[in-house]
């Protein structure tokens, strides 16, 4: 039975195993899915695979087992490669049939010679997705996946991210000094036997000689490189690798800005630059025969080096990235999960602490705190038509203007969710930002924006510092495309000749001195209890009061409520519209249709937020306290200030 280092380090030696065993069967395919499947499910054997997301890829060793959180930022067009390929001899005659799947290059023995007529020969289909890191994913996301990766790997004495030592395929100083003045040289190596298969290069190389030199793989740099590869991730400074995440099974049910976890073999074969330089290179390419673009084969073939592939044996849509959850949690498994039990036990302290924290945040506005607790568990559970039932996007008016008051409260609340972004609204970033992905038609990809974000991303929006000036045309849609955000959640994609809707869960807190500027579904003005002379160091304190296990049970609290069903009995249904009713007699005018719609939604999350899914008549007057005294802060605020609301 294979080891764990088998399966680890060398996957491919597995799946000839099941190859071997079930040609001319196509069975061995569905084996090696369910072989690693079980695998995986072992003693937390998911955390003994290298990840990507933590491990430099030069750190690793080719074609070993990886994986790789990520967020879908492209999908390029299917390509086809050969599933199943035989080699021959040609002085003995011996055949030998291959297997292409979770490969990029064809693998030939020495003296072979892949026989392009066989009649073995099956073409098959994958999807590739240019997949990079989550978003804005949270510093604490990482360092506790890296922590639980740590753990494992001791406890299962393997630790095959930091273990592979990079060996050199043996040659004289001569040859090696002559390789380096001579790159062409090396090229004519790598070329000896490559042949074209589809869209895919099949160089058929040494084995041996492809894990060898893959090591100088970190650091190739095409020839045509100048400018620079742009890896194209949404936010700027970001860090971390892109892949091109190759898919061979179920790929139409991922899309764009999905979030994943692929387990797959690492293909970083040096050969793949050389042949891909090689193609930009050529001016002898006959044009009806390459209809790519040298942009489009750039993007879409950069250096393995910089953008790894990965050959997916599995992939799971997530539907959170807090690694303190259990990965999936539906409806069904949150009631009777034995973690969600434990936690749900505990919730009303938890709340309460939360609360604390955050009113001590928000300069001892307790009723502020109660709305940011509302905002960061609320999500979009439903579409009704175009509109998107569960947003509940909250402007904070009132906010200091020269303390960077909104700066550390963004510090804050990014050490509370998995995935966030400050948006800083100024007339220049509005005018000069790129906020609306935008398909580029020569090179064939979708160019990202500041809004390409993965689902449950809170985005807060500063307008403090927004100052008189004019907004040109891009600062114009830049501005739009924040209200439809925020009113629709969706995002226009600009597909030149006409616009893609792309739906969104984004939940987006805007802080502003009076009312903000783009729309919203709830405004709190801030009545500050207390001003501190220092605020850097007020709010830094607030950080370093609270225990750390304490601050793990806030993030847990904030992820776990989204995941929560909840439905209004017939019975309460009842008396909230005799109630309405109720409130509209004495002043039609002061309840509106609106108003109720708002009301609901707040006694919607304030009572997920005290662990209960359906809606009792005590969250419901809550809800309307709530709601009143909001109202009555704004009405007072527009008596002093003269304001509009």
């Amino acid at each position: 039975m294979p080891c764990v280092g088998d399966w680890l380090n060398s996957p491919l030696s597995i799946v000839q195993g099941f190859f071997a065993q079930n040609v001319p069967n196509s069975d061995w395919e569905k084996k090696v899915t369910e072989y690693f499947k079980e695998k995986l499910k072992e003693n937390n054997a998911t955390n003994w695979v290298p990840s990507l997301n933590d491990v430099p890829v030069h750190y690793l060793k080719p074609n070993s087992l990886v994986k790789f959180r990520c967020m879908v930022q492209d999908m390029f067009d299917p390509e086809f490669y050969m599933g199943v390929y035989e080699t021959v001899d040609p002085n003995t005659n011996a055949r030998v049939l291959h297997f292409g799947k979770y490969r990029d290059v064809a693998e030939c023995g020495p003296q072979q010679e892949i026989d392009l007529n066989s009649s073995q020969t099956v073409t098959s289909e994958r999807q590739t997705f240019y997949c990079v890191p989550v978003p804005g994913e949270s510093a604490w996301v990482k360092e506790i996946l890296q922590f639980h990766a740590y753990i494992s790997a001791s406890q299962a004495r393997v630790s095959p991210s930091t273990s592979y030592t990079p060996s050199r395929h043996k040659r004289s100083y001569e040859e090696d000094e002559d390789m380096d003045l001579h790159p062409s040289k090396q090229k004519e190596q790598h070329m000896g036997n490559s042949c074209c298969s589809g869209g895919d290069i099949h160089g058929c190389v040494e084995p041996k000689r492809l894990e060898t030199e893959a090591s100088a793989g970190h650091h190739v740099i095409s020839p045509n490189c100048s400018p620079p590869l742009d890896l194209n991730f949404p936010l700027p400074g970001e860090k971390g690798p892109a892949c091109l995440v190759k898919v061979y099974e179920s790929w139409e049910s991922f899309k764009v800005n999905d979030v994943l976890e692929v387990f797959g073999v690492l293909s970083v074969d040096p050969v793949l630059s050389i042949v891909n330089s090689e193609e930009r290179d050529s001016s002898t390419l006959d044009p009806m025969e390459c209809m790519d673009t040298a942009e489009e084969q750039r993007v879409h073939s950069p250096p393995a080096s910089l953008v790894p592939r990965i050959h997916v044996i599995l992939a799971q849509k997530l539907q959170h990235i807090n690694p303190l959850l259990p990965a999936c949690l539906n409806e069904e498994e949150s009631k009777t999960c034995e973690f969600v039990s434990n936690f749900m036990s505990e919730l009303s302290p938890v709340r309460a602490e939360l609360l604390g924290f955050l009113t001590h945040a928000l300069l001892g506005d307790s009723l502020a705190a109660e709305y940011l607790i509302l905002h960061l568990i609320s999500t979009v559970y439903a579409r009704r038509d175009v509109l998107p039932l569960g947003k509940f996007t909250v402007n904070l008016s009132g906010c200091p203007r020269n303390s960077a008051f909104t700066e550390h409260l963004y510090r804050l609340i990014q050490q509370l969710v998995p995935a966030s972004y400050h948006l800083r609204m100024s007339i220049e970033s509005m005018n000069h930002s790129r906020f609306i992905p935008h398909k580029d038609y020569t090179a064939n990809r979708l160019v990202s924006g500041l809004l390409q974000l993965a689902s449950n991303t809170s985005l807060v929006i500063d307008e403090t510092q927004l100052e008189q000036g004019h907004l040109d045309t891009a600062g114009v849609h830049n501005v739009t495309a924040l209200g439809n955000l925020i009113t629709w959640q969706k995002v226009d994609y600009d597909f030149s000749y006409h616009r893609m809707e792309f739906p969104c869960n984004i939940n987006v807190l805007i802080t502003s001195e009076g009312r903000s500027l783009l729309p919203s579904d709830c405004q709190v003005h801030l009545q500050p209890q207390i001003i501190p002379p220092n605020m850097e160091e007020y709010m830094s304190s607030l950080l370093t009061a609270v225990l750390p296990s304490v601050l793990n049970k806030f993030r847990i609290y904030l992820s776990l409520l989204r995941l929560l069903d909840y439905s209004i009995s017939d019975e309460v249904t009842k008396a909230v519209e005799e109630d309405f009713v109720e409130m509209r007699k004495n002043d039609p005018e002061s309840v509106t249709a609106d108003d109720l719609h708002k009301m609901l939604l707040v006694a919607r999350f304030l009572s997920l937020s005290a662990g209960q899914t359906t809606l009792s008549r005590e969250r419901w007057l809550r809800a309307k306290q709530l709601e009143a005294l909001r109202k009555a802060r704004l009405q007072q605020q527009k008596c002093v200030n003269g304001n509009e609301l």
